[in-house]
């Protein structure tokens, strides 16, 4: 059974960093692709960051130099550091495991198991 269980949300102001952890079960993330989302209130799931088997890691243009994904193979856990965080950042983040492939996993379709998601809140 594959679980994901993401932690590390959190109310923050407007330029503070928070660190999300996602430790996963059934799965070893080193030999699988995974990702981050978001979902904010009224708003389709959007596409965070990836990171695949290999390292190779993809980031929505608009995040990229602020949000960082790494992985603890130790730990079998996969992070999402988040720096100069806005109030538009204000979201539900939600990790996920994939099949291994040879293109960045944009689409939250290409996704095999979800988190139940963490809450990010930023204030100005």
């Amino acid at each position: 059974q594959v679980q994901l269980e993401e932690s590390g949300g959190g109310s923050v102001q407007a330029g503070d960093s928070l660190k999300l952890s996602c430790a996963a079960s059934g799965r070893t993330v080193s030999n699988y692709n995974m990702g981050w989302f978001r979902q904010a209130p009224g708003k389709e799931r959007e596409f965070v960051a990836y990171l695949s088997w290999g390292g190779a890691t993809d980031y929505t243009y608009s995040l990229k130099g602020r949000f960082t994904i790494s992985r603890d193979t130790a730990k079998n856990t996969v992070y999402l550091q988040m720096s100069s965080l806005k109030p538009e950042d204000t979201a539900v983040y939600y990790c996920a495991i994939g099949p291994i492939s040879n293109w960045p996993m944009r689409d939250a379709n290409e996704y095999d198991y979800w988190g139940q998601g963490t809450q990010v809140t930023v204030s100005s």
